[in-house]
């Protein structure tokens, strides 16, 4: 199994300095490279500080000059906000830049907040079906001469220009939950990106369950790889692990609401939670993230990722993004380069 960073920049505080906190994420990404970690992925959401990341291609390309063996990967690009022509030719200028290093996620995208901003009317079954159409569309533009009549989009006779530095093209992932999006990918040969959220691992075990049911369905297309997603927080004891459960339950009270998109929104920041709004949340808690995430010393973090790995998933991922201090996602991040991923090697 490799292991993977994914990270965004986060900002929770109208005082903090956004190219701090973009440096800061940066440091992080050059501590996954030197560490030996196989690959980093930052993804696209637009007007909410909560995370900051307008375009992942400008951002993988920056870490491309600063780092030297990672695979860089767009976790995910939001398919109904691209065209067909334009993805597939950003994503090519992206793997020219990176030097063939690009892994291309999409996903239809998860927050109301973002359609009702960028593609007014916009459900999640039809950014769904976008999804669908957009990236065979893609792959058929890097082959070149492709003409396109769909539900979504109609061109002419087109070709990716430029064309991907890796042949055919760079590996293709796709954001799955439910079984349809699990047959979709597998069906395409494409990569599957999975998360469970704050669910504990009945969900993890659940979501191979549909990318195993879907690659015997489509037995004759050979196995594509999966990645775990997950919160991950590596403590040096055990009170450093409540703190570190407490929180990431903060940020799962934040990312509740934001996407419940019932929330005053001023400034690109979410009007506060009270402390007893997080208290009284009716499934996010401490215990909890404690339960569910993997959150813990190193010896029960690699307990944990040994049943994932047994479970067949080809990649885990560390989510950073927990609202932490940047100096204990540093130190959590050392730790598992340190202490974990050596049981791995």
């Amino acid at each position: 199994m490799k292991f993977s960073l994914f990270i965004h920049m986060e900002r929770v505080d109208p005082t903090e300095d956004q190219r701090q906190l973009y440096e800061e994420m940066i440091a992080l990404c050059e501590i996954a490279d030197r560490g030996g970690m196989h690959a980093i992925w930052s993804g696209e959401h637009h007007a909410m500080n909560f995370t900051i990341a307008p375009n992942p291609f400008l951002t993988l390309v920056d870490l491309a000059r600063r780092t030297k063996n990672v695979r860089l990967g767009t976790g995910t690009v939001m398919a109904p906000l691209w065209h067909p022509i334009r993805l597939a030719g950003e994503a090519a200028m992206a793997d020219i830049m990176m030097d063939g290093r690009l892994e291309l996620g999409v996903a239809r995208g998860a927050y109301m907040f973002e359609y009702e901003r960028m593609l007014p009317g916009l459900d999640a079954w039809n950014a769904g079906q976008m999804m669908r159409e957009l990236i065979p569309a893609v792959q058929k533009l890097w082959q070149g001469d492709y003409t396109h009549d769909g539900q979504f989009w109609t061109f002419p006779k087109s070709t990716s220009a430029p064309m991907p530095v890796q042949a055919p093209h760079p590996p293709i992932w796709v954001a799955a939950r439910d079984p349809n999006s699990h047959e979709f990918a597998v069906s395409h040969g494409y990569n599957v990106q999975v998360t469970p959220l704050h669910l504990g691992d009945e969900e993890v075990e659940k979501l191979i369950g549909h990318f195993d049911a879907a690659c015997a369905k489509f037995a004759e297309v050979p196995r594509p790889k999966i990645m775990l997603l997950r919160h991950t927080y590596v403590a040096a004891d055990e009170a450093d692990a409540e703190r570190g459960a407490e929180e990431v339950n903060r940020f799962y009270n934040y990312f509740g609401a934001w996407f419940r998109n019932e929330r005053e929104i001023s400034m690109g920041l979410i009007q506060p939670l009270t402390e007893a709004e997080i208290a009284a949340h009716p499934f996010y808690s401490p215990a909890a993230m404690r339960a569910n995430n993997v959150i813990g010393p190193a010896d029960e973090v690699i307990a944990r990722l040994n049943r994932y790995e047994e479970m067949g998933y080809d990649e885990y991922s560390f989510w950073i993004d927990t609202g932490m201090s940047f100096a204990r996602k540093k130190a959590s991040l050392e730790r598992f380069i340190r202490d974990v991923m050596p049981a791995f090697s």
